[in-house]
């Protein structure tokens, strides 16, 4: 379980230095872990690169049943435990709109398996998830780029990834294109919701590294907004997979990716202690209803 948890925090930070910090470790600790579990596996998990650590296939293929079977595991220690569980009310808060699509079919679920548990969505923090959490004006918190402070005293866990893909216009400059290149991202306006800053700040660095170039971009609340502009040619729209896929039925729009590979976002699940039981099942339960990615 341990190499497990390793390799996903590496997966989700791309560096030593950044999983270190979520696993509450030191670097050397997490280096040295990182050897052994290669050691166990007889195969090298991850590449090491100036711009920091990129899974291998082995590493992926690791990756793409860790986060289930940790899941499954703690779901099974749990019903081991057969433990009474007095009525709960907790308060749940999504980092990233996308979540609101796919959240409700895992509550319903959550329900059935805690049916004294009492979930309230706390729409109003989504653009301050991470501090409405360390504030305690929320309880448990979905998070794609969110930092967790050290010794805040909140527990947290990876659940998935989903993908950051590009939309253009069938009459955009770049539909003919076969990817996209982080010049292509500089030289054309983003089309994007209103991201929080920790976001922002994730996308530049998994895009164009240690540059901080300036963008222009256009922003809307809403994803129709957002998809009717870039239908309009105005620039390239940002937006997650699961997000972007219907909208491709149409043949105005075109899907882009970036020509470095694919732009996978990690989500994870975290909560203060006192809410450890719902969001743990929580978390289980959006392991196995959260979309899939679907490579082309």
């Amino acid at each position: 379980m341990k190499d497990l948890l390793l390799v996903l925090s590496l997966a989700a930070t791309g560096t030593t230095q950044r999983a270190s910090e979520r696993l509450h470790l030191t670097q050397s600790a997490v280096s040295r872990a990182l050897a052994q579990a290669e050691t166990r596996a007889g195969v090298r998990l991850f590449d090491r690169s100036a711009r920091g650590l990129s899974a291998t296939l082995a590493g992926q293929r690791l990756l793409a049943g860790a986060g289930v079977i940790l899941n499954q595991l703690r779901d099974l220690e749990r019903s081991v435990r057969d433990e009474r569980r007095a009525a709960l009310r907790v308060r749940l808060v999504c980092e990233c709109y996308t979540a609101y699509r796919w959240l409700p079919s895992a509550l319903k679920a959550l329900a059935s398996r805690m049916p004294n548990l009492e979930v309230e969505i706390a729409v109003e923090h989504t653009r301050a998830a991470t501090e409405a959490l360390l504030h305690g004006a929320v309880d448990v918190a979905l998070l794609t780029t969110g930092i967790i402070p050290k010794r805040s005293g909140l527990l947290e866990r990876p659940l998935f990834s989903d993908e950051v893909v590009f939309l253009v216009g069938t009459t955009h400059a770049l539909a003919k294109e076969k990817s996209l290149t982080p010049g292509d991202l500089r030289n054309h306006a983003l089309i994007t919701a209103n991201t929080p800053a920790a976001e922002q700040s994730w996308f530049l660095r998994q895009t164009f590294g240690r540059q901080r170039p300036k963008l222009r971009s256009l922003r809307f609340p809403v994803t129709e907004a957002i998809i009717d502009a870039a239908r309009a040619g105005l620039g390239i729209a940002v937006l997650s997979e699961w997000i972007a896929t219907p909208y491709l039925e149409s043949s105005d729009l075109v899907l882009k990716r970036l020509k470095a590979g694919p732009l996978l976002r990690p989500w994870r699940i975290a909560y203060r202690p006192e809410a450890r039981d719902a969001a743990e099942t929580l978390g289980t339960l959006l392991v196995g209803s959260a979309p899939r990615r679907h490579d082309r």
